[in-house]
């Protein structure tokens, strides 16, 4: 059995601001994106310059943060928003959603593809190559806080945290680190090393994910306020369902249209 260490959410105090370990995700995550994206870029695998991708970043925390906390609020907990609408503004007490801030950003992208001319799928096929690492970062920071724990297990690495009781559970936070992260980061970077239709790419990014996400819910604890729902699923794993099925679409249509 092991014990989390119980992390300070803090990081680093400078004066009376303080810098959350999650925030510091945050931008490594968007940190990598850059990175990943400008290399990808310099080996000409892009539809876009480095000007223009500088763009699709800024267009992309902002569908990012505004999509999730909307995914948050309209999948998980409408009814208490719905009472409480101010409370959708309070970003701090947390509440994200990573299928939500996914759609805030293809719609962030379809905008940015729009006022530039760009092709979306192009556009997508480029950047979803990049965004498994800062997935990671997400889940490295969910671990941090001691949050989002696991389904109780007697398995040796079964891990107690501090909010959860003194059963141990899975560490499913390193479970989607590992699959959603590392695993998705790369199978695809090493499939889109080489040219593939239109979209196949993108295709790849939604079955990984979606298939990945599926297997670790199984071992993630759900939300307490909404336990299993129907067969026995998670939301995360209804939420997930609808991206294994249309990559599926969206890769024979690829592979159709050439």
């Amino acid at each position: 059995m092991l014990v989390h260490p119980d992390f300070d959410p803090v990081a680093i105090h400078l004066g009376p601001l303080a810098v959350r370990w999650y925030g510091l995700m945050y931008l490594a995550a968007f940190g990598f994106l850059w990175g990943l994206g400008h290399l990808r870029i310099a080996r000409g695998l892009a539809p876009i310059t480095r000007e223009q991708f500088d763009d699709v970043i800024f267009y992309g925390v902002l569908g990012t943060i505004l999509g999730g906390r909307l995914g948050y609020v309209l999948f998980y907990k409408p009814a208490f928003y719905l009472e409480h609408p101010l409370q959708i503004f309070a970003i701090w007490q947390g509440g994200m959603s990573f299928h939500g801030g996914f759609l805030g950003v293809l719609a962030a992208a379809a905008y940015f593809a729009w006022r530039r001319g760009v092709d979306w799928w192009r556009l997508m096929d480029f950047v979803a190559p990049c965004v498994p690492p800062g997935l990671a970062a997400g889940r490295l920071g969910n671990f941090i806080n001691g949050e989002l724990w696991g389904r109780p297990t007697d398995l040796p690495w079964g891990m107690v945290f501090q909010h959860a009781g003194a059963t141990p559970r899975h560490p499913s936070q390193l479970y989607q680190f590992a699959l959603e992260g590392v695993t998705l980061f790369v199978l695809l970077w090493w499939y889109s090393s080489k040219p593939r239709a239109r979209g196949s790419v993108s295709a790849m990014f939604l079955i990984g994910y979606g298939a990945f996400r599926f297997i670790a819910e199984f071992a993630r604890e759900p939300d307490d306020f909404l336990g299993l729902l129907a067969l026995g699923l998670s939301m995360g794993q209804w939420l997930s369902l609808p991206m294994i099925l249309g990559g599926i679409g969206l890769y024979i249509w690829s592979r159709k249209a050439g």
